[in-house]
C-alpha cells in the first residue's frame, strides 16, 4: 500500500475517513467537517460506530473513537473498517489525521486499515481489496509530516500479514519445508541471512530431542537459523536470541489428541511469530543483532513415531524420559534452546510457543504467560505488550516445581503427568536447557496466538508476537 500525504481536499473525488473521539449525545454543537455537520442525534463518536455521509461527490466515513483510546482498540477499529466498509471505498481514499493523535494513534491506525486487507479465503475466489491494487495510494489528509510513522506502520502489518497466512494455511501447504524455503525467501528479501540444518545435517549435529518429534512424519524436519545483523557499525551492539515453536501440525504422536486436533495447524504460531518478527526487525533495520532458530517439524504417527516411556537424548546431551508424546513442543524448544547458547551466545533470549492449554486454563483468551526470573527482562517484555496490545503476565518460576520434571530413569521427563500447574512446569523444563542463562523469558501463548474474532466465522491466527517480540528489541 502506498501513500501520498496531503493538506487539504481541493478537487478530491473519493472516500475519506475520519476518526473522530467521543463527543456527547446531547450535544448541541455538532461534528464538523470540511463544511459538513452531523448532528450527535445521529453519530457524536461513541467507540465501534460510524457514520456514512455524502456531500459533493466526497464519501465521508465518520469513525467513532470513544473517548480514550489503546494502541489495540484503535488497530482493530481501523481494521474493521477496511475489511468491512471496503464496498465504500473507490479508487481514492484519503485518511484524515486528527490534531489530537499522536504518532503510536497514527501508526496503529495506518497498520490497522492495511491488515484489514487480509482474508482467510486463500483458496477461495475472492475479490481483491482495495488497497491491494498495484495503483492504489492513500491519501493522508494532515498538517503534520508523518511519513516516518506511515512508513513504519505499514512495515509492521506487512509483517503481520505475513504470520497470518503462515499460520492459517493448511499443514498439507505449510510443511516443515514450506517454512525453511520462506525463511530463504524473505532473508534474500529483507536482508538476514539464513541457515537451514536437514534429517542429516540435524543428525550429525545431534539435536535427538528436536529429531525425536519428527520421527512420524513423511516430512523431513528442518532447523531453521535466521541471523540479522545491522549494515552499520553499533557501539556496543547488543545480541538477542528468539527461538519459535514450528510444530507444522501436532497430532499429538501416539499420545493422541481426542479432541481440537482440527486447530492443530497453529501449532506453528510461536515460530511463526519469529518469522514475522525477522522480517519485521531487517525491515526495520533496528540497530540490534538478532539471531533466531524455529525448529521446524510435524508431530505424527506411525511405525517410526516416538513411544511413551523412550528415553531420548538432547542436543546438550541431557537424557529425557518421554512420558507424553504431545508434550512434544518443549523437546523441540529444549534443543533450539542449547543450540542457541552454545553457538550464538547472545546476551538475552526469548523464546515462544503455543505450549500449553494451562496458560489458556490460567489465562485465558487475553494475554500470554511470560516466565522468567530476570525482573529487567519480565518487566520490558511487559510494557512492550502493554504499549502494542499483546499482553503477558507473569507466572513463577519457583524451584519448588522441579519436583515436576524429575525422573528415576533419565535427567528429566518431559510431562508431569498432573492435571495442575501444567504451563509451569512445561518452563521448568525449558528452564532446564537455559544453562543457567541470566536473561531467558519464555512465553506460553496457547490462548492468544489463535482464536475467534469477529473477522471470520471459524478460529484463525492473531499474529501475536510479532509488534511484541519487535517492540521488546528495539526498546532494549
Amino acid at each position: 500500500m502506498k501513500t501520498k500525504q496531503i493538506d487539504k481536499l481541493e478537487n478530491f473525488s473519493g472516500t475519506v475517513l475520519i476518526p473522530v473521539f467521543e463527543t456527547n449525545a446531547k450535544s448541541i454543537v455538532p461534528i464538523q467537517f470540511e463544511g459538513l455537520e452531523i448532528s450527535s442525534k445521529v453519530f457524536y463518536g461513541k467507540k465501534d460506530t460510524s457514520y456514512l455521509a455524502e456531500n459533493n461527490n466526497i464519501t465521508y466515513l465518520f469513525i467513532g473513537l470513544g473517548k480514550v483510546i489503546d494502541y489495540k482498540a484503535l488497530k482493530t477499529i481501523a481494521r474493521r473498517i477496511s475489511a468491512k466498509e471496503k464496498e465504500s471505498f473507490g479508487k481514492n481514499v484519503a485518511l484524515f489525521v486528527p490534531e489530537e493523535f499522536n504518532t503510536d494513534q497514527v501508526e496503529a491506525t495506518v497498520s490497522g486499515l492495511l491488515l484489514g486487507t487480509y482474508n482467510l479465503g486463500h483458496f477461495k475466489k475472492v475479490d481483491e481489496h482495495p488497497f491491494l491494487n498495484p495503483d492504489f495510494e492513500l491519501e493522508i489528509l494532515s498538517s503534520k509530516d508523518y511519513s516516518a510513522t506511515i512508513n513504519k506502520a505499514i512495515k509492521i502489518a506487512r509483517a503481520q500479514l505475513q504470520t497470518l497466512e503462515l499460520v492459517d494455511l493448511p499443514p498439507n501447504k505449510v510443511t516443515p519445508k514450506y517454512l525453511a524455503n520462506w525463511a530463504q525467501d524473505k532473508g534474500d528479501k529483507y536482508g538476514f541471512e539464513v541457515n537451514v540444518l536437514g534429517l542429516e545435517a540435524c543428525q550429525i549435529e545431534g539435536l535427538g530431542a528436536f529429531l525425536a518429534v519428527g520421527k512420524g512424519s513423511e516430512n523431513e524436519p528442518q532447523f531453521v537459523i535466521m541471523t540479522y545483523t545491522p549494515k552499520e557499525d553499533v557501539p556496543n551492539l547488543k545480541h538477542v536470541g528468539l527461538v519459535g515453536k514450528g510444530i507444522t501440525f501436532d497430532t499429538g504422536g501416539l499420545n493422541i489428541k481426542t479432541a481440537g486436533m482440527v486447530h492443530m495447524k497453529c501449532d506453528m504460531a510461536g515460530g511463526a511469530a519469529v518469522f514475522g518478527a525477522m522480517q519485521l526487525i531487517a525491515d526495520l533495520q533496528l540497530p540490534v543483532k538478532v539471531t533466531a532458530i524455529v525448529p521446524c517439524a510435524e508431530n505424527a504417527v506411525d511405525a517410526k513415531a516416538f513411544l511413551p516411556s523412550d528415553v531420548i537424548h538432547s542436543y546438550n546431551g541431557t537424557s529425557i524420559e518421554i512420558i507424553d508424546t504431545d508434550a512434544e513442543g518443549r523437546l523441540v524448544l529444549a534443543d533450539g534452546i542449547s543450540y542457541l547458547i552454545k553457538n550464538y551466545k547472545p546476551e538475552y533470549i526469548v523464546d515462544i510457543a503455543t505450549l500449553t492449554g494451562s496458560s489458556v486454563g490460567t489465562l485465558g483468551y487475553e494475554c500470554g504467560a511470560l516466565f522468567t526470573n530476570n525482573e529487567t527482562i519480565s518487566k520490558k517484555l511487559q510494557e512492550a505488550g502493554d504499549s502494542v496490545g499483546e499482553r503477558l503476565w507473569q507466572l513463577p518460576l519457583w524451584d519448588v516445581y522441579k519436583q515436576d520434571i524429575e525422573s528415576d530413569i533419565a535427567d528429566v521427563k518431559n510431562y508431569s503427568g498432573k492435571p495442575v500447574a501444567g504451563a509451569i512446569s512445561a518452563a521448568k523444563f525449558l528452564e532446564y536447557f537455559t544453562n543457567e542463562h541470566a536473561a531467558w523469558a519464555h512465553l506460553d501463548v496457547a490462548g492468544v496466538a489463535f482464536g475467534d474474532d469477529e473477522f471470520a466465522k471459524s478460529k484463525h491466527a492473531t499474529a501475536y508476537g510479532v509488534h511484541l517480540l519487535t517492540k521488546f528489541i528495539e526498546n532494549l
